[in-house]
C-alpha cells in the first residue's frame, strides 16, 4: 500500500520527538530497517502475530508500529489493522488507518471498535506511575483482548549452539541481580528512552501483573522470548465477559 493511501487521524497531544519521526526517504528508511531489524527482533515481532492465532480477532489496533513490520505481517495474515503512534502519519505498510495520539491521553472512545489491542515494547517508554492510566484506557475502549510485551531483565540464562563442517555459531547470555539495581532515571517527557524494565528494583513482574489485573484484565497466557528477553502477556478484558470457545 502506498503511503498516500493511509488514512490519518490526528488527536493532538503527540510529543514532537525527533527520534520518533519516520524516515523521509526510501534510502533512510532502508538504512534504519537494517539497523533495527536484527534476527532476534524479527523473531520477537513474528511472535506478536503468532499470539493472535488462537484468539477470535479480526480488527487489531497496533500501538507503536515504528517501521511497520508487524503491521505488514498482520495485514498479510488477514487482519484489519489500525496503528496508533505519537507520529502524525503511519509509515508502516498494510495499515489502512492511523491515529496520531499520545497513548497516555488518547480518549477511550477514539480507540473503540477493535477486537484486540496489540501493545508490544511500548509501555516501558511510559513512566511507571502512568502505566495504570494507559491500561485503564485500553480497558475502557472495550477491546476484548489486549496483548502486551515489555523488556524482561529478571534472572535468566540462555544458550544456543550450531555447527557444521563449515561454520560454528553460539550465543549465550546471563542476567542476574537486576533486582538490586534501580533502572537509570530518564526524562519523563522524552519518549525515546526506557523509563523502566521488568526485573529491576521496584519493577517486578508480579507488580506489573497487578497493574494489569487492577485495570480490569484477566491474564490468560504468559510467554517469554529469549532473543530480545521480553515477557508477553495475553489479557482478557473482564468487561467483555469470558472468552468464547475457541478464543
Amino acid at each position: 500500500m502506498a503511503m498516500g493511501d493511509q488514512q490519518t487521524k490526528d488527536l493532538g497531544n503527540a510529543p514532537d520527538a525527533a527520534e520518533f519521526r519516520f524516515p523521509d526517504t526510501p534510502e533512510e528508511y532502508r538504512r534504519r530497517w537494517y539497523a533495527y531489524y536484527s534476527e532476534k527482533r524479527i523473531v520477537h515481532q513474528w511472535f506478536q502475530v503468532h499470539l493472535l492465532q488462537d484468539l477470535n480477532v479480526r480488527r487489531v489496533l497496533e500501538i507503536g508500529p515504528y517501521l511497520g513490520l508487524v503491521t505488514t505481517m498482520l495485514s498479510h495474515a488477514g487482519y484489519e489493522v489500525t496503528t496508533l503512534d505519537v507520529e502524525p502519519r503511519a509509515f508502516g505498510f498494510g495499515g489502512v488507518r492511523h491515529i496520531a495520539a499520545d497513548v497516555r491521553t488518547v480518549p477511550p472512545e477514539a480507540i473503540r471498535g477493535f477486537d484486540c489491542i496489540l501493545c508490544c515494547e511500548t509501555l516501558e517508554h511510559v513512566p511507571w506511575d502512568e502505566v495504570d492510566g494507559v491500561l485503564r484506557r485500553f480497558r475502557e475502549s472495550g477491546a476484548p483482548w489486549l496483548v502486551l510485551s515489555v523488556p524482561f531483565e529478571g534472572t535468566q540464562i540462555g544458550f544456543s549452539f550450531y555447527a557444521n563442517r563449515f561454520t560454528v555459531r553460539r550465543r549465550s547470555f546471563l542476567r542476574k541481580f537486576r533486582f538490586l539495581r534501580r533502572f537509570p532515571a530518564a526524562d519523563r517527557e522524552d519518549w525515546a528512552p526506557h523509563k523502566w524494565e521488568i526485573g529491576f528494583h521496584g519493577h517486578g513482574l508480579s507488580a506489573f501483573r497487578r497493574k494489569i489485573e487492577d485495570a480490569g484484565f484477566a491474564i490468560t497466557r504468559q510467554e517469554f522470548t529469549s532473543g530480545c528477553r521480553s515477557v508477553f502477556l495475553v489479557c482478557r478484558n473482564q468487561a467483555a465477559g469470558p472468552a468464547p470457545a475457541g478464543g
